[in-house]
Parts: structure tokens; C-alpha cells; sequence
């Protein structure tokens, strides 16, 4: 073991940015996880996702504590742990693949630009795992985020990526928003560190939001009868897909996070079978009273 450390030690320090995969502290790659076994300190980076199980798992299988970095540690203080890379090896863990959100690539600039040594080290997401509904990769177009809308910010550019890909009769992958550990606007007003509790869109919300866009925009984009796909927890033992009409989704009950949508292009008769296939049944759907409560909050 001393010789080991000693070899390491002659090393140069490395930063492995390690995707886990989608479903739990086991989805990560073997490489992934050498290279975590290894690193003195371990990020667990837990603003652009979440992962379906606590931290303790992760500890457990990979033998090294598990330090979460929230948006204000990945806002603010990445610099002491770009600083540490340049000293040790670190992994930074990220849900899914580490390039599927940008601003892991802000990061690997930033490290370089300090002088650290930097190695990827890719896993599924979201982006490639949404074909497990049964649409077909190569007809998706441009991705798009949805976020929630509040009272006086109902921000609607998707809308013009979303015509763009129908025109083209693809489908359009839809990121629904998630708010962890965000200030809420009274702390701000005070200066102090209070945040709101964690909200994750939900599909039901994501329908809404699209149908009020359609309404105002009034370009028949999509409208109520739209095909569209609900998948939620992909990766995970109990992940869910469901399709239906925008209509019918505006009151879809996906169970709990994380959630993302499809709106259905133009489809291939293999894809028409998978669609019905994941057809949601009457049960899938909540009363209007008992749709979640998203919709126009702040």
C-alpha cells in the first residue's frame, strides 16, 4: 500500500470529472470508479441533477467521503477545489454525463486555465437514455428547458426551437426545470443565506406551461392534441413512461422526480408501436383538484 501511495504520490495531480449514470451509486463506470478510488477528495456536484439515492451510498461502494457541491459551491467557491486539483487528485461527480449541462464545460476551462491536469470520464444521461421510450435518437432535434414560470417571468423562446424541429417533423426533448437550494427573494432583499425548499417540474406543469405559450403565441406549434411522452426516474428501478396528448398531460400523475418530456415529431410505424405501447391508461391521470400545484407559483 506505501509503495502504491508512493507511485501516485510521483503522479501529477489530476481533476476526473466522472459522469454516474442515471439510477444509483452502482451505474457508475469501472473506470469511473478506479479513478474515484484513488482521489483524496470526492465532489458530489448536486445542482444541474439529483441522484435517486443519498450520498451514504455512494460512500459506501466507492470508500471515500462524498462532499456535495451545491449551485453556491459551483457558483462561488470551485476555485478552492480547482486549487486542490492542482495538489491531489479530485473527482467531481456529476448525475448522468458530465457534458450534457454547460456548466461543466465552464468548469473544465476554468481548470485549465489555472494549469490543472483534467480527464473525462462519460456515463449515460437523459440525452440518450430518453430512447428507451421508444423513439428513435436520430429523430430528435434540439433540446429545450422549460423552467417555471412565476407571475412576471413566463419566458417562452423555446417555443421558436420547438417550431424549428416541427418543421423538420422531429421530436423535441424537453428539460423541465429543477430549483435546489435557490435564495428566495425576501433573503435577497435581507442579505441573508435563506432558501426556498427544492421544487422539481413536473410533467403535468410542463404541459401547462406549453399550452399558455401556444395560446399566446397562437402559431399552432403543438396544440391539446399533440402526441407527446412522459418519461420520469429514467435509470431507476421504478422509472415510468407514458404517452398521451398535451391535453392528457396537463393532469399525468409521473410519481416523483426527476421528470422529462417529449413532444413527438413526425413518427416511424416502429415508433407508432412503442407510442402505444406506453399509452397512459385512465389510471395514470389525476383529478384536476389533485394536480400539483406548480403552476404560477414564484
Amino acid at each position: 500500500h506505501a509503495a502504491r501511495r508512493a507511485a501516485r504520490r510521483r503522479q501529477p495531480a489530476m481533476l476526473y470529472i466522472v459522469g454516474l449514470g442515471l439510477g444509483d451509486e452502482k451505474d457508475i463506470t469501472v473506470n469511473g470508479l478506479e479513478a474515484v478510488k484513488k482521489c483524496e477528495r470526492v465532489y458530489l456536484e448536486a445542482y444541474t441533477s439529483i441522484l435517486g439515492v443519498p450520498k451514504e451510498r455512494l460512500e459506501a461502494i466507492y470508500g471515500r467521503e462524498v462532499a456535495v457541491a451545491d449551485r453556491e459551491f459551483v457558483e462561488q467557491g470551485i476555485d478552492g477545489m480547482l486549487n486542490e486539483a492542482l495538489e491531489m487528485d479530485v473527482a467531481f461527480l456529476v448525475v448522468g454525463d458530465a457534458f450534457a449541462a454547460t456548466t461543466h464545460s465552464d468548469l473544465v476551462l476554468r481548470a485549465k486555465g489555472l494549469g490543472c491536469r483534467v480527464k473525462h470520464i462519460y456515463n449515460a444521461s437523459i440525452m440518450n437514455a430518453v430512447a428507451g421510450c421508444g423513439l428513435q435518437l436520430y429523430r430528435f432535434g434540439q433540446a429545450v428547458s422549460i423552467v417555471f414560470f412565476t407571475p412576471t417571468w413566463r419566458p417562452d423562446s423555446f417555443y421558436d426551437r420547438i417550431r424549428e424541429n416541427a418543421t423538420l417533423g422531429l421530436h423535441t426533448l424537453l428539460l423541465l426545470d429543477i430549483r435546489v437550494k435557490e435564495p428566495s427573494v425576501e433573503a435577497l432583499c435581507r442579505g441573508k443565506k435563506e432558501y426556498e425548499p427544492p421544487r422539481f417540474m413536473t410533467c403535468a406543469t410542463c404541459a401547462r406551461q406549453l399550452l399558455e405559450v401556444e395560446d399566446a403565441r397562437g402559431e399552432k406549434v403543438y396544440g391539446p392534441g399533440s402526441l407527446c411522452v412522459a418519461v420520469a426516474r429514467m435509470g431507476q428501478d421504478d422509472e415510468s413512461i407514458k404517452s398521451c396528448t398535451l391535453k392528457e398531460m396537463c393532469n399525468i400523475d409521473m410519481g416523483g422526480p426527476l421528470h422529462s418530456m417529449v413532444l413527438v415529431g413526425e413518427t416511424h410505424p416502429l415508433e407508432d408501436d412503442m407510442m402505444a405501447m406506453h399509452r397512459a391508461s385512465e389510471t395514470d391521470f389525476l383529478p384536476e383538484d389533485q394536480v400539483l400545484s406548480q403552476y404560477l407559483e414564484g
